[in-house]
């Protein structure tokens, strides 16, 4: 197609109209024009045309004023269903959304995860469950997206990294539930899909290199270099638990740890920073409870922030990123002070004057950062609407229609994405 006709440049303005619509929500003609920057007649064909592609719909009216209420527009939600998932050792938290990011139903329950358990089946049966809430049936879910605490192969889809959940070892994850649900599965790391949401709504929206820490009961890592997951070679990217570093903790907490280093992992989950509170003093139960009880320039502190920032040492020296992120229980108790502590040892260590910071998205980050990714590649699929710092999204190719055909998505798996 020769540059600048005006099929592309509609297809353009297409989809412009459309993603402003999946991110604002339903528009008045009148704001529309003003967001993609079109004349009022342009904008008015563009939505003429897409709705008579079944695209846009109306969406009721604003009032206010003394003129007359003005038409609503929307992105067509019914168009394609996704659905996300949580999956811990102690509960899956699943949630059903239209493709236009509305939320249908919700549901948490514990699910078998040791070895032998029927994974796939209890999987299959709660994801009934939540899609029947929503009104639909499972196979009309057109992709759902799982979180997992471990690293996805995606040459083998196996995980590794993640003895809490045997039962989910040994086997192609997302073929085997994808074959035996009738759906398109995706499974990715949990600290990967916090990092997604991050740069959908939260702190990294507008960065394009940055690193991000979980401190909780265990400890991982994301790696995000030009807006793109860093996965490694076979997923571990990101998997900062093995990695071997000192203890510079400036007490004895009666750990012993081998000559070339103890793992970050072993020096920075709950349980190895209970036993640093306790050499400080400080009795608790759990690592964010220790730093609950403690003053921002209590000594505890300030070893824990010697341990994180020598974990994260290694990364920044290796990507040298635009910002370092701590999420998860830990981090969340010591907020921006031990972010701030964590920084000032950081430079300590490293040459690059890498900003640290709390990451900002609330709730259950893990589950919602699997819906955005769901939700990209839905997009993509219906709308050819490509988010490209999500999982899953593939550019479109010059010329290609704006919608496919969404009768097609539920049991259709899409090609592997250059991300992945």
């Amino acid at each position: 197609m020769r540059a600048g006709s005006p099929r592309m440049l509609r297809e353009i303005n297409d989809r412009a109209a459309i993603e402003v619509l999946l991110r604002e929500g339903p528009l008045t003609r009148a704001e529309l024009e003003l967001a993609i920057g079109l004349s009022k007649p342009a904008t008015a064909q563009l939505i003429t045309r897409l709705e008579q592609d079944n695209l846009v719909i109306k969406a009721g009216v604003r009032g206010g004023g003394r003129g007359p209420r003005a038409q609503l527009w929307a992105a067509n939600g019914s168009l394609a269903f996704v659905a996300a998932v949580d999956l811990t050792p102690h509960l899956a938290d699943f949630v059903v959304a239209d493709v236009a990011g509305i939320v249908l139903a919700e549901y948490r329950t514990p699910l078998p995860v040791h070895e032998g358990a029927d994974v796939v089946g209890t999987f299959g049966e709660a994801l009934e469950h939540v899609a029947r809430q929503a009104g639909l049936t499972r196979t009309q879910l057109a992709h759902v997206v799982i979180g997992a605490q471990g690293a996805f192969d995606p040459r083998t889809g196996l995980l590794s990294s993640a003895p809490h959940i045997p039962g989910w070892l040994g086997f192609d994850v997302p073929q085997r539930l994808s074959d035996d649900l009738g759906v398109d599965v995706l499974i990715e790391n949990d600290v990967n899909l916090v990092a997604v949401e991050e740069m959908s709504v939260g702190q990294a929206q507008d960065v394009d290199d940055f690193v991000m820490v979980w401190l909780s009961e265990g400890v991982g890592g994301a790696v995000v270099i030009g807006r793109r997951l860093l996965r490694g070679a076979t997923g571990g990217g990101g998997e900062i638990d093995w990695m071997r570093v000192p203890d510079p903790a400036t007490v004895d907490t009666g750990d012993v740890w081998p000559e070339a280093g103890a793992r970050f992992g072993n020096l920075v989950d709950s349980p190895a920073l209970c036993r640093l509170a306790a050499a400080h003093g400080v009795e608790a139960e759990t690592a964010w409870d220790a730093v609950a009880k403690t003053e921002p320039d209590h000594p505890f502190r300030h070893d824990l922030a010697r341990r994180v920032a020598g974990g994260i040492a290694n990364l920044v020296a290796v990507a040298d990123p635009q910002l370092v992120l701590l999420c998860g229980d830990t981090s969340r108790a010591g907020g921006e002070n031990l972010a701030a502590l964590v920084q000032e040892k950081l430079h300590d260590l490293v040459l690059p004057r890498t900003p640290v910071g709390c990451a900002s998205v609330q709730g259950n980050a893990v589950r919602a950062g699997a819906l955005q990714s769901a939700l990209a590649t839905a997009r993509e699929d219906v709308f050819g609407v490509v988010t490209p710092t999500l999982l899953g999204s593939r550019r479109p190719a010059v010329g290609e229609p704006l919608g496919k055909n969404p009768e097609a998505l539920p049991n259709t798996r899409s090609a592997p994405s250059p991300t992945e």
